[in-house]
């Protein structure tokens, strides 16, 4: 209803750039600690003036926040702390009045045990909403020990199956136990669930959504037993049967048919254990609408264990580029669409991930990012925080300081199978620094004053030791600084949209390990993007066929004005842009 009006020559979601917004890391107004929709309110301005055309906030309804508002009890009201539905509705006016659209996360894989339909479908065995969710009687050992319907490790570990004792049933969980599944396999559950979490919103203005885990509302038939890779535990993790089930384009067609269809609206779904390009391209048709784009985790997972994401694993940056270049040749010769970005709610930061966030080239690194990033295609998406170069959680930090129910879990498995083991735990902590999600969910910084800005009460989670030095304030006035720069690179990329938004990509040195190098062509133009990936000096990779120095024109570098005395050569964590002539 409230959305704006496209654009006659140009798609929306295409060209703009999102920011995304968690909310009780963003921005407190009323002192109580946690950031607030007000609060969202208060930094349109600062937004806009970066460059963002839409912004997504992440989970923001009534919640009993078991999961950080991923366990939604309704979908109609707005957690208390957040604010009100009113506040929300002055959100999405203030968004609109400025030129800029706003997204909601649309999570409804499950609810929250509290959501009202769940606690009807658990009273009784012939509620008319038991089939609502995914109920089960459980199996027996020989022994007659009552055991779970399969072997699956739900996300957060534990059995995927919680166990009524008012029904006598289990009901699945692919997450916490306070989130259960909702049954896709009931027409009413699904037609509520437009209803109430799609409809309710789009009504109210909102230009669209990011939708969680969009691919696992269909199961396996049957729900069979996972196979047995970790011999160590009886509880096996099955993504392969839990994703991308058979029903799961007939679901995401009928939502769009019935609901999205009728609206200007955007979405970008979570589509996680689906590294097949065909198989992403499925869910993106032009010719076969179901969503306008996905977010595709292969890069941003690199590192993380295959079983227990903590177990950390040393990657390549050859491996990195191969994923990027997977993600960016999407939609070469297609139909479809695709996303670049870095980071989220879920990833480590960026900076500390992929290249060097010692103060020494923490700035540097930054702008790096900034350039690759603002060259790729597809629609670019921002974390908050990640416009000033936040990274992540210093070494210094203890395992109480970690407040992510993913961690604490993993923390309190290790802490059993090791009986106490000091190294297991140190190891633990280890992963759980470099690829936890608390990274991404300490405060963001405003300023150098008390708690970096963010609230003038007591956070409810830990500031980042770095917020003195690292801030928007500061580098708001710091003409060298990563905020001013992402600003620089956000206009450049509006400056060369058909190039930069729409070109396609091809990679050129797939095998270095110190460099990155690719090309965008469009309309007969041609950028080189030449990023030195290493702390030492490398040469400038240009490919066959691109000319010599001579055909380059720069156009934009992280390191100095361009002067220099040896363009041939790339100084440690430097990146430039050139046009060729």
């Amino acid at each position: 209803m409230g959305s704006l009006h496209p654009s006659p020559n140009r798609i929306w979601w295409k060209d703009g750039t999102v920011y995304q917004i968690w909310p009780a890391s963003y921005k407190d107004s009323n002192a109580d600690g946690i950031g607030d929709i007000p609060g969202i309110i208060s930094t349109l301005d600062y937004l806009q003036d970066l460059g963002i055309d839409i912004i997504w906030v992440s989970p923001c309804y009534a919640s009993p926040q078991n999961d950080m508002g991923y366990d939604i009890s309704d979908y109609e009201n707005i957690y208390p702390p957040y604010g009100t539905v009113a506040d929300a509705e002055a959100l999405i006016q203030a968004c609109h009045t400025r030129g800029m659209r706003i997204i909601f996360d649309l999570v409804v894989n499950h609810t929250s045990d509290q959501h009202a339909w769940f606690r009807e479908s658990r009273s009784a065995k012939d509620s008319p909403k038991r089939d609502w969710y995914i109920w089960r009687p459980p199996r027996y050992n020989a022994d007659g020990t009552r055991q779970p319907p399969n072997n699956w490790r739900a996300h957060f570990g534990g059995s995927a199956w919680e166990w009524d004792d008012g029904s006598g049933e289990y009901y699945l969980h692919l997450f916490l136990p306070s989130q259960p599944d909702l049954n896709w396999e009931n027409p009413p559950a699904r037609h509520a669930v437009y209803a109430s979490a799609v409809k309710f919103w789009l009504d109210k203005g909102i230009d669209g959504f990011r939708i969680d885990t969009v691919n696992m509302y269909s199961k396996a038939p049957a729900l069979p037993d996972a196979p047995v890779v970790d011999p160590l535990s009886d509880l096996q993790f099955a993504p392969h049967l839990f994703c991308n089930g058979p029903r799961m384009h007939e679901y995401l067609r009928e939502m769009n048919t019935e609901v999205l269809s009728k609206y200007d609206c955007m979405t970008v779904g979570e589509l996680p254990h689906t590294p097949e390009p065909e198989a992403v391209r499925a869910y993106i048709s032009a010719r076969d609408p179901m969503l306008n784009m996905v977010f595709q985790f292969d890069m941003v997972d690199l590192g993380q264990g295959t079983d227990y994401k903590f177990e950390t694993v040393p990657y390549t940056l050859s491996t990195f580029k191969a994923t990027l270049n997977r993600m960016q040749t999407l939609t070469k010769g297609t139909d479809a669409w695709t996303t670049a970005f870095l980071e989220n709610h879920d990833q480590a930061r960026s900076i500390s991930r992929l290249c060097d966030d010692s103060p020494t080239y923490r700035t540097r690194s930054g702008k790096l990012l900034a350039l690759m990033l603002a060259t790729l295609t597809g629609t670019l998406f921002l974390y908050q925080g990640q416009e000033i170069g936040m990274i992540n959680i210093p070494d210094t930090w203890a395992a109480a300081d970690f407040q992510d129910v993913e961690a604490v879990n993993y923390l309190r498995l290790v802490r059993e199978r090791s009986s106490g083991d000091p190294h297991a735990l140190a190891e633990a902590v280890r992963g759980i620094r470099a690829v936890g999600r608390d990274n991404a969910r300490t405060p963001v910084h405003w300023d150098g004053s008390a708690h970096a800005g963010f609230t003038a009460g007591a956070p409810w989670m830990r500031v980042h030791d770095s917020y003195p030095a690292l801030n928007v304030q500061q580098q708001q006035g710091d003409k060298d600084s990563v905020l001013r720069f992402w600003k620089a690179m956000l206009r450049l990329r509006k400056e060369h949209l058909d190039l930069f938004v729409h070109g396609d990509f091809t990679l050129h040195d797939p095998d270095d390990e110190t460099t990155l190098t690719f090309s965008k062509e469009a309309a007969g133009r041609t950028a080189l993007v030449s990023l030195n990936m290493s702390g030492a000096r490398q040469r400038v990779r240009v490919p066959p066929g691109l000319g010599t120095a001579e055909d380059r024109i720069l156009l934009a570098g992280n390191v100095g004005d361009g002067a220099r005395t040896e363009p041939e050569w790339l100084e440690p964590w430097e990146g430039r842009i050139y046009l060729l002539r």
